[in-house]
Order: C-alpha cells, then sequence, then structure tokens
C-alpha cells in the first residue's frame, strides 16, 4: 500500500457562503459531543460497534478467507453471491471500483437474492449453464426472503449439476456462528463457513467475510484494503477537524442539514465508483433516516447525469447539497488526438488528457452549482486503489456514526425496513398473518388496487 492512498482531503471552500459562523460553531460542538460518545461507546446501539476496529481485526484473522478464495479462483468460473443489503453492496461496490469490466482472468463475480426477479435467476443460470460454478451464500439469519428464495433455486440447480456432496464443497457459507436456519443447513451440509460478527450490522459489514471473501475471490488486495481502513481509522481518532476530513464533513453535513438542506446528492466522477455511491446511499439511509429525521441520500454519476439529473441540481429546489467525489491520479488514460478536419471543434483539447478534461469538468460543474444555489464540498482521493476505497468505506462509516448521534438517533438499528416484510409475509399468506392479510387485502380494495400478484 502507498501510504498517500489512505489520505483522503476534503475541499470545502464551496460551502462557506451558506453556513455563517455561529452555525458551524454549533455544528462543531455537535459532532465533537459525538465523537466522544463513539469513542466511550456509550450513545445509542453500542453493541454494535464492532466496525470501529473491526479493519485491525479482520486484517489478522484473514488468512482462512484468502484460503476459501483461492480455491474458488482454482474450482470456479463463475462466483454467484446470494445476499441484499449490506450483505452485497459493498462487496460489489469495491469489486466494480477496482476491477477492469473486461477482465478476463479468474472467476467472474456476479450478484443474486438483492431482489425478486424469477427471469433474472433463469437467465443467471442459463449463462452458467457450461462454466464452473461456485456459490457464496450471506445471511445472518437464513430467512431474509429474497437471498433465501434465490438460494433455494441455486442450491437445488447446483446438487442436480454436481451432485449433493460436490455442490456442498462449491457452496461457502457466510452466516451467524451458531444460529439461524443457514447456520443449520450449512453444518448439515458441510459448507464452508465464515461468521458475522454479532456486533458488526449488514451495511458496516464489508470488512468482514461478508466482503472480504467476494473480494478476494475477485482477485483483489483485500490486505491493501484493509490497511487503508487501519489507516483512516487512526486519522479519525483526532480531534482536529484540520487533520482529520471525517470532522469536516461530518460538521458541514450536521450545519447544512441545520440550514434547511435535507438532501445530499453524492456525485462521482468515475463510472467505476457508481456501486459505492449505492453502498452510500444504504449506508446513511439507513443509519439517519428514522424519527422524523435524516438527510436523504441521493446519488449521480457525472458526467453522464449531467445531462440528465444535472437539470434538477442546477435549477430546482434549493433543498440539496452536493458532495463530489474525485480521484486525483489516474491510472491508463488516454490523450485526445488531433484530428485534420477537426469537424467536432475538439482539437483545441488535443493533447490533454481525458483525467484533465474530467477535472474541468468537476471544476465547472462546482462553480455551475454554487452560482444556481447548491453548497458543495469535494472528497477528494489520491487515485483508485484498494487502500484508498478501504479509507473511504471507513471515512463514511465514522461520518455517519457521528452524524447519527449528532441528530439524535440511534445510527446502528433500522426499525423501518421490517414494515414492508410484515405486509409482505401477509400478503402471501405467510401462516400466522391471517387477520393482517384479511385487513390489508380490504384496504387495497377500498383504494383501487391495480397489481396482480
Amino acid at each position: 500500500m502507498r501510504p498517500s492512498d489512505a489520505r483522503i482531503r476534503v475541499d470545502y471552500a464551496h460551502t462557506l457562503d451558506f453556513i455563517d459562523a455561529a452555525a458551524m460553531d454549533a455544528a462543531a460542538s455537535r459532532i465533537r459531543a459525538a465523537q466522544d460518545l463513539l469513542a466511550s461507546r456509550s450513545g445509542a446501539g453500542a453493541d454494535f460497534l464492532g466496525w470501529v476496529d473491526l479493519p485491525v481485526r479482520a486484517r489478522q484473522e484473514i488468512a482462512p478467507v484468502l484460503d476459501a478464495a483461492e480455491r474458488i479462483r482454482t474450482e470456479a468460473d463463475v462466483l454467484i453471491v446470494v445476499g441484499i443489503g449490506g450483505s452485497y453492496l459493498g462487496a460489489r461496490a469495491v469489486i466494480e471500483a477496482l476491477r477492469s469490466p473486461f477482465a478476463a482472468d479468474g472467476p467472474t463475480v456476479v450478484f443474486a437474492g438483492q431482489h425478486i426477479d424469477g427471469g433474472y435467476l433463469r437467465s443467471l443460470m442459463d449463462a452458467c449453464a457450461d462454466r464452473r460454478v461456485c456459490v457464496n451464500v450471506i445471511s445472518k439469519s437464513g430467512t431474509t426472503t429474497e437471498p433465501a428464495l434465490a438460494f433455494r433455486v441455486l442450491r437445488q440447480w447446483l446438487e442436480q449439476r454436481y451432485g449433493k456432496r460436490e455442490a456442498s464443497r462449491r457452496i461457502f457459507a457466510t452466516t451467524d456462528a451458531k444460529h439461524g436456519a443457514l447456520r443449520r443447513v450449512a453444518d448439515e451440509e458441510g459448507y464452508t463457513t465464515f461468521v458475522i460478527p454479532d456486533d458488526v450490522g449488514g451495511r458496516f459489514s464489508v470488512m468482514t467475510p461478508v466482503g472480504l471473501l467476494p473480494i478476494a475471490a475477485a482477485g483483489l488486495d483485500v490486505a491493501a484494503m484493509l490497511d487503508g481502513a487501519i489507516a483512516m481509522r487512526d486519522t479519525a481518532g483526532s480531534t482536529d477537524p484540520d487533520r482529520n476530513p471525517v470532522l469536516r464533513y461530518a460538521m458541514l453535513r450536521d450545519a447544512l442539514y441545520r440550514q434547511g438542506k435535507q438532501i445530499e446528492v453524492l456525485a462521482s466522477f468515475h463510472p467505476e465508483l457508481s456501486f459505492v455511491t449505492e453502498w452510500w446511499k444504504q449506508l446513511f439511509g439507513e443509519s439517519e433516516g428514522k424519527d422524523g429525521k435524516g438527510i436523504f441520500p441521493a446519488a449521480v454519476t457525472n458526467t453522464t447525469d449531467l445531462h440528465s439529473m444535472g437539470q434538477y441540481i442546477q435549477d430546482g429546489e434549493r433543498r440539496l447539497f452536493e458532495t463530489f467525489l474525485f480521484a486525483e491520479e489516474s491510472g491508463d488514460d488516454i490523450a485526445v488526438p488531433e484530428a485534420a478536419d477537426d469537424t467536432d471543434g475538439l482539437n483545441y483539447l488535443a493533447g490533454s488528457s481525458f483525467a484533465q478534461v474530467n477535472a474541468e469538468a468537476l471544476r465547472g460543474t462546482s462553480l455551475a452549482h454554487l452560482d444556481g444555489g447548491v453548497p458543495n464540498a469535494t472528497i477528494l482521493l489520491p487515485r483508485i486503489s484498494a487502500a484508498s476505497i478501504g479509507a473511504l468505506m471507513y471515512f463514511f462509516e465514522t461520518t455517519v456514526a457521528l452524524c447519527g448521534y449528532a441528530i439524535g438517533v440511534n445510527p446502528f438499528d433500522q426499525p423501518g425496513v421490517e414494515a414492508y416484510k410484515r405486509n409482505m409475509f401477509a400478503l402471501l399468506g405467510k401462516p400466522g398473518n391471517e387477520t393482517r392479510r384479511s385487513e390489508l387485502l380490504a384496504q387495497l380494495s377500498r383504494s383501487g388496487d391495480a397489481i396482480s400478484g
């Protein structure tokens, strides 16, 4: 790992006109109090603070994960990861950030169980019919509807292809240490298993085997990712916002929220970071959005979305602020060639790199949106690497913990996630939900339900 890869900076110059000194002082006081709660482990949800020291623990315990990943890489052309929410978003974010979509080395990592779509699952199995397959099923309970449905199908499919014994060798289960339906099946069938720690919530679990096994199976450097997170953990302990970008970002978010900025748009200028922003949406949405409070997290990928959502950000309601995500150093790049006819009028860019053009696109966007009344800050990564992604994820995890405490919510629970499940189970006729089912059907009838199952 290059030590500089973990040095994330926050440029906040284009927020200063929107926050007066008193508001920033008040935000700083709230965030410092939140930092004390986190450090002393005395705030709400303290039983789920295992993520704080997780990079250090994971670095020490990584060998079994690497061994299993190497077996997958040797024996599979495709690894199907079955999970939803935190059980897949972190791994997918890292893999898409660091592995070329055109890479031909090692197994292809694909995902299932993140939605209920039989057509997708059928297409996935058809595409893998002539390829060697392993499955990594990730669920603490083993009964979460979406992944449980997908795993039921994939397990039978594997057993029909390989026979029960070989199928069991090809299934890797990441689940609870002792309890739950998946743990029971895994023990009975002899699956290789990994544990989801009790003190780490799903959306904070990317640095457990939940994320590390698929990431390592994709051939990526999980050790460097953990080292980047460890470096950010050390930085995040500082009480000086000039040395701690986590504090700076958290203070800005809190101050802007109190100024009526209820929506944050995370805007990446790198397509490979698109799923990092999807992971960020879950992390911040589930952590802050409760008790009628919290900033709504939205995400775009620029410059693509400047030709769509850019219109709203420039001229729509002024209840939002923007955080840009940008890597200062690019890897392989392309220079703009000179054209003899210059029919597109772009010869003035000849010799410039795409990275230079992208950087000026960021600066132009930042100034335009500032003129449009949108405060914006920029999170600057040295480059996109395993270490910088690890540092960025730890940066965001710590930020959301501080911001959640600052607005007075428990950042580590998600009670609202259960509401749709209760209704869905009742409508599907799950035993024990008969009364609720009758009530829901009556409600749908009164509202003129137009959806047929």
